[in-house]
């Protein structure tokens, strides 16, 4: 049986913090905002897992609470991952799209896709990073925030 999730997430960008996207820490003058480290794209993908299994969404397992505040994403993703395995499914493939008018990410997507199938231990061929902008658009392309979209396949 296979089965699919979707996944989203959006944090504001500010200042005094890291931009960490899929584990990884770009350079930047401005992080994201957020309860944990603000990583969209690990947050999207979290949310994708999570709705393949039917099993909620991020702030069921994660809420903003004392014991989460400002955890690596890498460990949230690492516990989807133990709690779909826990269900018997498999990652198939993970797709995902990460929204930012600055910086520009394409020098790290390698580095980003190898660090997300080294946390999910799967092949690299089974994890796909887009990064787009909005030309300037929306409060992705005025630079107030970043987005990130992901789809998940998973089978028993």
């Amino acid at each position: 049986m296979t089965r699919f999730g979707i996944g989203y997430d959006v944090h504001k960008l500010a200042a005094g913090r890291k931009l960490i996207l899929g584990g990884v820490e770009i350079p930047h003058e401005l992080g994201l905002e957020a309860h944990s480290d603000g990583d969209v794209l690990i947050h999207a993908i979290i949310d994708a897992l999570l709705g393949a299994a039917a099993l909620n969404d991020i702030g069921t397992h994660f809420p903003m609470t004392p014991e989460f505040k400002d955890i690596s994403s890498v460990e949230l993703l690492k516990r989807t991952h133990k709690l779909i395995a826990e269900k018997n499914y498999s990652i198939v493939n993970i797709d995902s799209i990460v929204v930012a008018q600055r910086p520009k990410l394409a020098p790290y997507v390698m580095k980003i896709r190898e660090r997300l199938a080294e946390i999910l231990n799967v092949d690299i061929d089974s994890v796909s990073v887009k990064a787009k902008t909005e030309e300037g658009l929306g409060f992705t392309g005025t630079e107030q925030g970043i987005s990130s979209y992901a789809v998940a396949s998973l089978e028993k």
